[in-house]
Order: structure tokens, then C-alpha cells, then sequence
């Protein structure tokens, strides 16, 4: 059930949600707008260290409309990471266009390898739990169906399986992510107690799946300061 799988994950990563009111972003604006970015997200294999310990997400490549998205949840508290919270808090809606288009622009630049218009089959093992994930993010992880949507393909597997835990957490000050799509896709409610849809291999194992997915996501390593004009 090649075409099940491809749903769930629609949402794994983030909602697809957009801003209030879009605003058009400049690459060449968002160019020196990425000094808080940089330290963690230009450096290839970089992890976090808190609140949990796991890759940070390679944003090269990702769709420009999504990571304004995902600015705007941490900024709202709706994602709860502290570090990015913080960031993300002190940006403007302008800002946060710029950084997403500079980043969307960037991993074009820095070349884009040739992606399978379909993913390979999941794991038989996770094909009974998937279901609908390629109507958001498209066939093969990596051509979204909605630019609101994150790309999936080549992600680090622990990230995703972080990210995907959150949607799961509930209490948690520093961990976690409000999204009631997502959470409907990995916790459901069983006479009326909430019951996880994945146990925690699982999880790892579909994170697997996606990580080896070939896709256009990328870390660039870049210099620290950017010229001002």
C-alpha cells in the first residue's frame, strides 16, 4: 500500500499552515538576516543539545512557505523549542520571508540531485498504519503538494523522530508541538483515553524510511558574517 504511506507523514514534520498574511520574501534580503541561523544550521552534523539531543534539521533546499510556517509556530509558542523560540520571537513577518526564501534559494545553488517522481515502498511493517501522506507531501517525500508542507525526503532520522514525538507531548515546557492534523495522526483517542498510533520503534523506523529517501534537503556550510551591503 505504497500510496497509504504517503499521507501520515504529510504531517509528521509540521502543519501546513501558513502566516496570517503572506509576505514576499528577498533571498538577497535574508542573506544578512542569518546570523542566529548559521551557528547551528550551516554546520553539516550539528546537534542540538537541549532540550533533547538530535541532529538540527537540514533547511537548504526546504520549502520557503513552510519554514515561514514553522517561525511563526515557534514564535506563537505553539512549537516549544526553546532555543528557537527565543529566535524566532524577535523576527518580523519580513524576516521571516527573507530567511525562508534565502534558505529555499540556497539549496537550489547549491545543487539540486535527481529525485525518484515516487518513493520506494515503506517497510511492510508500517504500509497498515500510513495512510493518505503523499496527499501533502507528494509521492516521492521531496515534491510537496502544497509549499506550506514540509519536504521529508533525506531528513536526519533523529530529527524526524523528535519532531514527531513532540506532536505526541503534552505538559512539556520545552518539548512539543500544537498541531491538531498532526496529532490526529499519531495519537488517537480510545474510550476516551489517548492512545499513541505508533510505538516508539516504529517511529524510528519510518524516520529511517524517510532519512534514506533520496531528496533536495541539504546542510551548506557558510561563512559566519555576511557582508551589510
Amino acid at each position: 500500500m505504497k500510496n497509504s504511506l504517503l499521507v501520515c507523514i504529510a504531517l509528521l514534520v509540521g502543519p501546513a499552515v501558513a502566516s496570517a498574511q503572506e509576505v514576499k520574501g528577498d533571498a538577497g534580503a535574508g542573506a544578512k538576516k542569518i546570523a542566529m541561523c548559521i551557528g547551528c544550521h550551516g554546520l553539516p552534523g550539528y546537534q542540538s543539545s537541549f532540550p533533547e539531543v538530535y541532529k538540527v534539521p537540514k533547511i537548504a533546499g526546504q520549502n520557503a512557505k513552510y519554514i515561514v510556517a514553522a517561525l511563526n509556530g515557534y514564535k506563537t509558542g505553539d512549537r516549544k523549542h526553546p532555543s528557537m523560540r527565543g529566535i524566532a520571537g524577535s523576527m518580523s513577518d519580513q524576516d521571516m520571508a527573507d530567511v525562508a526564501a534565502y534558505y529555499e534559494a540556497l539549496g537550489k545553488d547549491a545543487g539540486a540531485p535527481a529525485v525518484p517522481a515516487t518513493a520506494a515502498a515503506a517497510p511492510a511493517s508500517l504500509q497498515p498504519k500510513l495512510a493518505a501522506c503523499g496527499a501533502c507531501h507528494g509521492p516521492n517525500f521531496n515534491n510537496t503538494t502544497d509549499p506550506a508542507n514540509p519536504r521529508l525526503a533525506g531528513q536526519h532520522a533523529d530529527y524526524l523522530f523528535a519532531a514527531l514525538r513532540a506532536y505526541m507531548t503534552d505538559g512539556n515546557p520545552n518539548v512539543g508541538r500544537a498541531s491538531a492534523t498532526m496529532r490526529g495522526m499519531v495519537v488517537q483517542e480510545v474510550d476516551g483515553k489517548k492512545k499513541p498510533v505508533f510505538t516508539r520503534a516504529e517511529l524510528k523506523e519510518l524516520a529511517e524510511y524517510l532519512a534514506g529517501l533520496p531528496g533536495e534537503l541539504k546542510t551548506v556550510p557558510q561563512p559566519r558574517f555576511h557582508a551589510s551591503n
